[in-house]
């Protein structure tokens, strides 16, 4: 579990599925991720079990419950490489939550914690380049941008263009160990 000043970030559970179909259903949040909504509450059980059952520090997918005041706002997906010192980040955030910082607290939060107790050297971002929102977010913690690959996938009916970020452990403590500015 991972604290903030506002947050809270732990293994989800299956209380959390009711939240997490309705924001995963919302076609804004779907938008530029790689469900298609809705995500019926049946579905949404299968996928906070899952999750629950993952292991944050074994290679592959593990993804944080992102809970304010004891409701899930949103989460964030670490993908841990099987060298364990590379890593790349993801998240999702209810509508109603965005734009008042949760976001940028929490992924602060989960880098802190991948540079400093897990020894990961570099974390990767990408993101569709339509999604600015989500292209401030990391630039804001100190992510740059490494590459923009034009066409770079068929997604959602649609070609698009994507932006690649990287920020390594170096890079995160040279700017002050992540603060957002």
């Amino acid at each position: 579990m991972l604290r903030t000043e506002r947050l809270v970030l732990r293994r989800f559970s299956a209380e959390d599925a009711g939240a997490l179909s309705a924001y995963r259903s919302d076609p804004e949040v779907a938008r530029y991720q790689s469900w298609e909504p809705p995500v019926p509450l049946s579905r949404a059980l299968l996928l906070a079990d899952e999750m629950g059952e993952a292991d944050p520090g074994a290679p592959g997918w593990f993804q944080y419950a992102v809970v304010l005041d004891g409701e899930l706002v949103g989460d964030i997906g670490v993908h841990l490489h099987e060298d364990l010192r590379n890593a790349d980040i993801g998240y999702t955030f209810a509508r109603a939550h965005q734009g008042k910082g949760y976001a940028t607290e929490a992924v602060a939060r989960v880098l802190e914690d991948l540079f400093t107790v897990r020894g990961v050297e570099e974390v990767g971002a990408e993101c569709d380049s339509r999604n600015v929102a989500s292209a401030k977010l990391v630039a804001r913690l100190g992510f740059r941008l490494v590459e923009r690959v034009e066409q770079a996938e068929w997604f959602k009916g649609e070609l698009i263009d994507s932006l690649v970020f990287r920020l390594s452990a170096r890079e995160w403590r040279r700017n002050g160990g992540g603060q957002a500015g």
